[in-house]
C-alpha cells in the first residue's frame, strides 16, 4: 500500500492557483455530509463535479447537487432516478439557482463510474466493501483518492496496492491514519522508515470501555449505539462498541504505512483528543491532538499536503484539561487480536472478517444475537476459511470469499 516513502513529501508553498476538481462518494452519510460543510466554507478551492449516494434520501442528494454545482449524480438504487430528477427540479426551483443538464448514472457501479472521472480528488465516503470498486477506479483514474472506506484496504489491499500509480496517491482520511500521515509529515524529524519503532492507535474504547466479558453479555443494540464521542452510522458504532472497527483500522493502518501488525498498538484513551501517534527509534513520539471533529481530516485529505483555515476549533489551552491512555482490554474486546491474525492468515482472511462481522451486526440490530455473539461468530468464521495468498488474488476471488463469509456468518447465526 502507500507506505511510508525515505522522505516523506513537504507542504508545498500556497494554496493551488485552480481550485481542485472533486468527486464525493457517499455524499449524504456521515463523512459526506461533513465534506459538504468543509467544501461550501472553501468554494474558492475546489470544484465538486460529482456526488454519489444509495439513493434512499433523493431530496438530501439534489439539495447538494444544486448547492454544490455537481452536475453528475450516481445513485446506487436505479429505482431512484425519477425521484432524484424530481428533486433536483424542486432543489434548483427552491434556490433560485441556475441548475440545469444533470447527468445521472444508477445501478450498483454507478459511484465506480463516476469515479473513474479522473478528478483531482475523490473522497470515498461509502460504508462497507461495495467502497472497493470505487476506490479501484479512482486509482486507475489517477485520481488522488481521499479514502475514509477503510473496507477498500482491509477486504482488497492486494488489489488496492497493484492499482497506485504514486506513493501518495491515497490519503487516508480516518482521524487515527490522518493522525500518523502529519506525524511523519511533520518535518524531517518523521522519516525515514527505518526511524519509526511502531505505531499508537488510539482508541476511546467505546460505550463499555471498563466492563469485563461478563459484563456484556446482556448488552442492547440501544446501549451500543450511544457512542461517547463520535457521532456515526450505525454499523460503524457497533463496531466501536466491539473494537472491531479498531481491528479494521489495525489493517488498514498496516497496508498504508507498510509495518507488520505486531508493530501496531492500540492505546485506550476515552477523550478522544489525541487521535494517534508514531513513536521513534529514539523514544520520541510525536501526536497529533485536536477536539474530535472529523471536518479536520476530512478537509486535510480534500486539500493535502496544504492545510485549509479554520476548519473546526483547536484545543483550548487556557483551560486545565487531562488525557488519560489506558491498554486495552483484549479479553473483554478481542476483536483487535482477532484482526492480527486475519493479516497473518492469508489475503481473503480480512475480507473474510469484514463480511461476517456486517452480518453479525445486522443481526444484532434486529435483536436476534447477543453482543458478544458478534466477535465470537466472526471468529468461528474466520477459523473455517482457506484463504488466498496475495500473489493468487482476485477481485473475483475476493467477492467470493466475501460471499462465502456471509453466508457462513447467518448459518452459524442461525444455530445461536
Amino acid at each position: 500500500m502507500t507506505q511510508v516513502p525515505d522522505v516523506l513529501p513537504e507542504p508545498t508553498a500556497g494554496p493551488s492557483a485552480e481550485p481542485r476538481s472533486v468527486v464525493l462518494l457517499g455524499s449524504t452519510g456521515s463523512i459526506g455530509t461533513q465534506a459538504v460543510d468543509v467544501l461550501r466554507r472553501h468554494p474558492e478551492r475546489f470544484r465538486v463535479t460529482g456526488i454519489s449516494a444509495g439513493g434512499a434520501d433523493p431530496v438530501a442528494l439534489a439539495r447538494q447537487a444544486v448547492e454544490l454545482g455537481a452536475q453528475t449524480i450516481a445513485v446506487a438504487d436505479a429505482d431512484a432516478a425519477g425521484p432524484v430528477f424530481a428533486a433536483v427540479a424542486d432543489a434548483a426551483f427552491s434556490s433560485g439557482r441556475p441548475f440545469a443538464g444533470v447527468e445521472l448514472l444508477t445501478g450498483p457501479d454507478a459511484a465506480s463510474q463516476l469515479a473513474a472521472r479522473g478528478a483531482d480528488v475523490v473522497l470515498n465516503g461509502i460504508t462497507g466493501s461495495v467502497g472497493l470498486g470505487p476506490t479501484l477506479a479512482a486509482l486507475r483514474a489517477g485520481s488522488t483518492l481521499a479514502l475514509a472506506n477503510k473496507e477498500s484496504l482491509v477486504v482488497g489491499g492486494a488489489l488496492v496496492a497493484a492499482e497506485l500509480q504514486r506513493p501518495d496517491q491515497i490519503v487516508p482520511v480516518d482521524s487515527e491514519h490522518s493522525a500518523i500521515a502529519q506525524a511523519l509529515r511533520s518535518g524531517r524529524h518523521g522519516g525515514p522508515r527505518s526511524e519509526v519503532r511502531r505505531l499508537l492507535l488510539t482508541a476511546s474504547g467505546g460505550p463499555f470501555r471498563g466492563r469485563s466479558r461478563d459484563d456484556l453479555t446482556t448488552i442492547t443494540p440501544e446501549q451500543a449505539l450511544a457512542h461517547p464521542t463520535w457521532s456515526m452510522g450505525p454499523v460503524v458504532t457497533i463496531n466501536s462498541a466491539t473494537l472491531v472497527n479498531k481491528g479494521l483500522e489495525l489493517i488498514e493502518a498496516h497496508l498504508l504505512f507498510g509495518l507488520p501488525t505486531d508493530d501496531i498498538t492500540v492505546v485506550v484513551h476515552p477523550q478522544s483528543v489525541v487521535h494517534s501517534m508514531v513513536e521513534f527509534v529514539d523514544g520520541s513520539t510525536i501526536a497529533q491532538a485536536s477536539p474530535p471533529d472529523m471536518r479536520l481530516p476530512i478537509a486535510l485529505g480534500l486539500s493535502w499536503p496544504e492545510r485549509l483555515t479554520d476548519v473546526a476549533p483547536a484545543c483550548d489551552w487556557s483551560t486545565a484539561t487531562s488525557w488519560t491512555f489506558e491498554p486495552l482490554d483484549e479479553v473483554a474486546f478481542p476483536a483487535v487480536a482477532l484482526a492480527r491474525a486475519a493479516v497473518a492468515a492469508s489475503a481473503t482472511h480480512p475480507a473474510v472478517l469484514n463480511a461476517a462481522n456486517e452480518e453479525c451486526v445486522a443481526a444484532f440490530l434486529a435483536g436476534r444475537v447477543g453482543f458478544l455473539e458478534i466477535v465470537d461468530t466472526v471468529a468461528a468464521v474466520l477459523d473455517e476459511h482457506d484463504g488466498v495468498a496475495a500473489s493468487a488474488l482476485t477481485l473475483d476471488g475476493v467477492l467470493e470469499a466475501e460471499t462465502w463469509a456471509r453466508a457462513r456468518a447467518n448459518e452459524v447465526l442461525s444455530r445461536r
